[in-house]
């Protein structure tokens, strides 16, 4: 299930900012790099939990989990890419939402509790982005590749968060929605790993959808493959 915004790129309240602009810094591409369940316990034990559980399974010691989210310049202005769960609340324009899926189930997504958001927030904030690792990594500084990525996010498929609906051998989550605009943007994705010693979950699921269904030329118009509209509860 998915609910898909409007396009335009709508302001949000300019004094939320992840960190204050830099002249300097005019056009360019960042990953943040956060743990797992930063600013919240409940999260990160579980995250712990879960990875203690597969590196057993896989017969190798837990790594670290991360999330990451985008941080895009232009001469325009400064966008946050992110996808997240729970939704605050109603008001998905304020945030630059683009798209939203379920969560765990199509058939509870029409709480919003139930769903996630993909956002592309102008002037916007990383939560927590205070904790983050060997970040901000600079993916690219070309113009026309921060102009592609930021419209892609309005094509981004919306499979259920939490299950392998998609058949890639990982669940889709927040880094697959990352993984998968970087690599349509013709990022080279070999060159683009978590910190030393971490993993992020969800990340190959990404590529390889990205992989099975490239974007190439003028981007086509929404897809709505995976979903149904969505009344706002």
């Amino acid at each position: 299930m998915i609910k898909r915004r409007p396009d335009p790129l709508i302001p949000a309240n300019p004094d939320l900012v992840s960190r204050p602009p830099r002249p300097s810094d005019e056009v360019g591409i960042d990953v943040y790099w956060l743990p797992l369940g930063a600013g919240g316990w409940f999260v990160r034990l579980n995250g712990r939990i879960y990875e203690a559980i597969l590196a057993r399974r896989e017969h190798r010691r837990p790594l670290d989990l991360y999330h990451s989210a985008l941080e895009v310049r232009l001469p325009e202005g400064r966008f946050i890419i992110e996808n997240a769960w729970p939704i605050p609340d109603a008001d998905g324009v304020a945030r630059g939402v683009t798209v939203e899926g379920p969560v765990g189930s199509r058939r509870i997504a029409r709480f919003r509790v139930f769903r996630y958001e993909v956002r592309r927030w102008r002037d916007g904030v990383i939560a927590d982005v205070d904790e983050a690792v060997a970040s901000p990594q600079r993916l690219s500084d070309d113009q026309r590749v921060a102009h592609r990525l930021l419209d892609l996010v309005g094509f981004l498929p919306s499979p259920v968060w939490g299950r392998d609906e998609l058949g890639t051998g990982e669940m889709w989550n927040s880094n697959s929605v990352i993984s998968w605009l970087l690599a349509q943007s013709g990022l080279p994705m070999d060159t683009i790993t978590p910190p030393v010693g971490g993993r992020a979950p969800g990340w190959l699921a990404g590529l390889v959808v990205a992989r099975r269904e490239p974007v190439t030329g003028a981007l086509p118009g929404p897809r709505r493959r995976f979903a149904t509209r969505l009344s706002a509860t």
